[in-house]
């Protein structure tokens, strides 16, 4: 047998021949050569770099930022329990290498916002595939797609759910086209002071209680400044303000190392005893929903406490209901037995296993001290992680504790930590079906078979388990994908704001304001920032600066700023501009309400209707008959002074009753 057929019998029986029969041996080739994005290498990110590895993608880059938990490990097959605490990037790459030693992967273990990610590094990639869980982060690497022209192919799972979209600019709406729905958010008084479900417990104990003792918040004046600027409950706000000041001695205690009194009980009985208690002589509070109990530490430990649940304010009766809070494993508020064992298996499991408000208070106290010992071996703050026993066991203490107290029902560890970690359940499952649907859309974007372009969703009906939709247009109303993107190479410690506005907008300059992010630097009436360079203005690499119309003629140009080459010469220009200059589309007026049609009555006898020609304007006389000075204000101008709080008089005699400032 000769050589070649040798060689071309090894070719046919390589591993790239299923895939050379499915996709054809040219596009193969290109798949060879194509440089891939993957950002997120969690439940989706796994399956889909075993993916693309297997189908051949030859040049992949893998970035994200986590590190394994023990958590990860029933659905993120790429790792084992060796590979806890390390990064998830690092160690994905190294398994999935194997799978195709003729792919290159390179593995970044780094957030994908940093500076260094810029417009220039995206354009390195012919696709982007993002795998991410957040929304912050979905929503940069869509405008750093957007601004690159780069395609990107979004997607995300809940449980069972899941959805596939393809996103390429001009082409596709993209992800920001459609606003997203907001993360639900609570009154602060609510949570501090009312609650009545519990969530409302379980937000208190892990965003303030944890913070306001273990972490940075020494007296969350922040959040209750924004609560009145809101309107709500000023008495209550001042009673929070007075208790948040009572908290700076607790936190002291728990981080002296000198302190010889049970810091956990003094917590205890400050926050679920003397705090209700303030709370409770605010009665206007309680006129129309139940008042709280407050918790008795002896009482609770020698498993004699009950709580009298006032009867509903609304009613005539005035008897009160005994609580006595037992919990799904039949045990009432004293100590559970030591036995494990049980008919349905389920309170054997730490996790899963209802406690009782001994137990409870056991498990507060347990907590509060290990975290106070972590404190005094020398950890600055303690923030809440749902892989943190430590943290999660206080959360979940703190939160029940302060249920009992308001009459809510108390939650398992398990609940609490998928209620206060956001956990949105992983299904193995969803997660391969996405990962796979994801690759057949990179397909189509890389083929330019973009007729084919699909969102796809993976939904909870057995009939019909995926649907698909077409591709939607771009909204024309988009603040991301409608801009007008452009890239300038700069030093900023050597560029002005002022230079780099005007270099863009070129030979067409017009009053416009300038923005970075949420943030503004100038505008036509502000110009103090304009001769300051724009390292002075913490601008540079990765940063955008929004150069917004004010006369709204045309569209909003963004400015991606990029550092200059590495053999740009040391005495050369401060920046490059781009060639040729960005060209933003000139925008369409709203066409102005048509004045009303002219009645076809004929007017009474007695009207006198006087046509003045639009040029000869009749001067206005004073009672002396004496010409005055002559309106020369524009209706325009008139409108837009009054809308700024001003007044144009027609003559210097005018009277006006209101109280005014003249200004010459």
């Amino acid at each position: 047998m000769s050589s070649s057929s040798i060689n071309g019998a090894c070719k046919t029986s390589s591993r790239s021949t299923h895939a050379q029969a499915i996709l054809g041996p040219e596009f193969c080739e290109r798949l060879s050569e194509t440089k891939v994005l993957l950002v997120g290498a969690g439940g989706i990110g796994c399956e889909l770099l075993k993916n693309i590895v297997l189908t051949g993608f030859g040049h992949i880059t893998l970035l994200d930022l986590d590190t394994i938990d023990l958590s990860n490990l029933n659905r993120q097959f790429l790792f084992k329990k060796k590979d806890i605490k390390h990064s998830k990037a690092m160690v994905a790459a190294q398994t999935a290498g194997a799978f195709n030693p003729n792919v290159n992967i390179q593995p970044i273990h780094a957030n994908i916002k940093e500076a260094q990610f810029d417009i220039e590094w995206f354009k390195r990639f012919d696709i982007v595939l993002n795998a991410l869980d957040n929304l912050d982060a979905r929503r940069h690497v869509n405008k750093m797609c957007m601004a690159a022209g780069v395609p990107l192919v979004e997607s995300g799972t809940a449980g069972y759910l899941g959805q596939v979209q393809p996103l390429l600019k001009d082409r596709t709406e993209c992800f920001d086209c459609v606003p997203k729905p907001t993360p639900t958010t609570f009154p602060v008084c609510t949570i501090r002071s009312t609650p009545s479900q519990p969530i409302h417990c379980i937000v208190w104990a892990k965003s303030y209680l944890l913070p306001q003792l273990f972490g940075e918040d020494e007296d969350g004046t922040d959040e209750l400044d924004e609560a009145e600027k809101q309107g709500e409950n000023a008495e209550e706000i001042a009673a929070l303000r007075r208790e948040a000041l009572a908290y700076k001695a607790v936190r002291s205690a728990l981080r002296s190392a000198q302190t010889t009194e049970d810091v956990a009980q003094r917590v205890f009985k400050k926050v679920f005893h003397s705090d209700i208690l303030n709370l409770l002589s605010m009665s206007d509070m309680w006129r129309a929903r139940a008042a709280p109990t407050p918790l008795d530490f002896n009482a609770i430990q020698e498993g004699t406490f009950s709580i009298q649940r006032p009867s509903n304010p609304s009613t005539t009766s005035g008897s009160a209901q005994t609580t006595h809070f037992q919990p799904a494993n039949g045990h009432v508020n004293g100590k559970t037995p030591s036995t494990s064992s049980s008919s349905n298996g389920v309170s054997g499991l730490r996790d899963q296993r209802a406690l009782s408000l001994h137990d409870t208070l056991e498990l507060f106290m347990s907590s509060t001290n290990r975290l106070a010992e972590r404190l005094r071996k020398g950890e600055d703050t303690i923030s809440f992680d749902k892989d943190d026993d430590d943290t999660l066991d206080f959360v979940t203490a703190a939160a029940n504790l302060r249920s009992a107290a308001y009459y809510i029902d108390r939650k398992t560890r398990w609940e609490i930590k998928e209620m206060a970690g956001n956990i949105i359940p992983a299904i193995a499952t969803t997660n391969a079906i996405i990962s796979g649907l994801i690759v057949l859309q990179a397909i189509h974007l890389l083929r330019k078979s973009y007729a084919q372009l699909r969102n796809v969703h993976v939904q909870f009906k057995p009939t019909n388990p995926l649907s698909t939709s077409t591709m939607c247009p771009p909204n024309p109303k988009c603040g991301v994908c409608r801009d007008t993107y452009t890239t300038v190479l700069c030093d900023p410690a050597r560029v002005t704001l002022s230079e780099l506005v005007h270099g863009v907008l070129g030979d067409n300059e017009r009053e416009v304001s300038v923005y970075e992010d949420k943030r503004i630097l100038s505008d036509p009436d502000w110009d103090d920032n304009l001769e300051r360079t724009l390292e002075s203005l913490n601008v540079g690499r990765g940063k955008f600066l929004t150069i917004v119309d004010e006369d709204e003629e045309w569209g909003t140009i963004v400015v991606a700023l990029s550092i200059l080459p590495p053999n740009h010469p040391s005495d050369g220009p401060a920046f490059i501009l781009p060639s040729p200059l960005p060209s933003p589309p000139r925008l369409e007026r709203q066409q102005s309400t048509p004045p009303p049609a002219p009645s076809r009555k004929r007017s009474a006898p007695d009207d006198e209707i006087v046509e003045v020609g639009p040029i000869a304007k009749r001067a206005k006389t004073d009672t002396n008959g004496t010409a005055s000075i002559p309106n020369i204000a524009s209706p325009n101008k008139r409108r837009r002074l009054e809308e700024d709080g001003l007044l144009m008089l027609s003559s210097k005699d005018d009277k006006i009753e209101d109280d005014v400032i003249e200004i010459d």
